[in-house]
């Protein structure tokens, strides 16, 4: 495998950060995972759009997106395969141990990493921790995960693909790396951004291709919704079978299932919605 480090391709084995990288010692960092199929990314433009939002977010400097998408071409180009996770991850650089940057500049890592196509349902837990939506890396994608990882381990002790959370006050927020719908009475209903959920992009499509209304939900919704789904990069929309101790019989139901169809047709027909 070769992947982009901070100016040029590296062989995996030689490829290194600092161990100074302020995206390794403080979490000081965002970054993208993109959908690649044989080789061509899915929605680049707005995943791109995205990162700079974040980095802006974070008070980073302005990423050069003309450097980015020459490095993913380099990425692509260098390590065939059929589908894929392509990694952006954009730093900010050598700095100080502690919260100061320092001004050696941002540092760039583009990776890809062989992935698998999602089965069309999964399970799902909810955790009891909260999203903050009043946080000051809320709606930020940064490289501050842990949290995450916390929770989708919890997921798999329990046999699930992902971990619901809440926000603060109570209400239906998002996934550890998804965003959430539920049908109600036959309509379908996604958290606004304002939850504090991440404006992903899967999210933002399916929203626009499918007509779901964002709507404040309460977080007990899971426990009479009659269906759910999942959208994220690598899920496209993948049907939830059950929600902690809940089943959902027959997932994927007709509402997520026209949503699964509409979201492959479309994607298909534009690579760069």
């Amino acid at each position: 495998m070769r992947m982009w480090v901070n100016g040029g391709l590296r062989d995996a084995d030689e490829a290194r950060v600092s161990v100074l990288d302020h995206g390794l010692t403080v979490g000081d960092g965002v970054f993208e995972t993109v959908k690649a199929v044989d080789g061509r990314t899915f929605a680049l433009t707005r995943h791109l759009d995205r990162l700079s939002r974040s980095a802006r977010g974070l008070g980073l400097p302005e990423p050069d997106l003309d450097e980015v998408r020459r490095a993913c071409a380099a990425v692509l180009d260098a390590n065939p395969m059929p589908f894929g996770r392509l990694r952006i991850t954009y730093t900010g650089g050598i700095s100080p141990l502690g919260s100061d940057r320092g001004d050696a500049g941002p540092g760039l890592v583009v990776a890809l990493g062989r992935a698998t196509r999602r089965p069309d349902s999964t399970a799902v837990i909810t955790v009891p921790w909260t999203r903050n939506e009043r946080g000051a890396l809320t709606g930020l994608k940064t490289t501050s995960y842990a949290e995450n990882v916390v929770a989708l381990a919890r997921a798999h002790e329990h046999g699930a693909s992902e971990a619901l959370f809440a926000n603060t006050v109570g209400r239906l927020c998002e996934g550890t790396g998804s965003n959430v719908f539920v049908v109600l009475d036959g309509r379908l209903h996604t958290p606004p951004v304002a939850s504090g959920c991440l404006a992903g992009i899967t999210r933002a499509l399916a929203v626009e291709w499918t007509g779901a209304q964002e709507t404040d939900l309460p977080f007990d919704v899971l426990d009479r919704a009659e269906e759910i789904f999942l959208t994220s990069t690598l899920r496209d929309v993948q049907a939830v079978g059950r929600v902690d101790g809940r089943e959902l019989p027959g997932a994927p139901g007709p509402v997520t299932t026209k949503a699964m169809r509409i979201f492959e047709e479309r994607s298909g027909d534009d690579l760069d919605p």
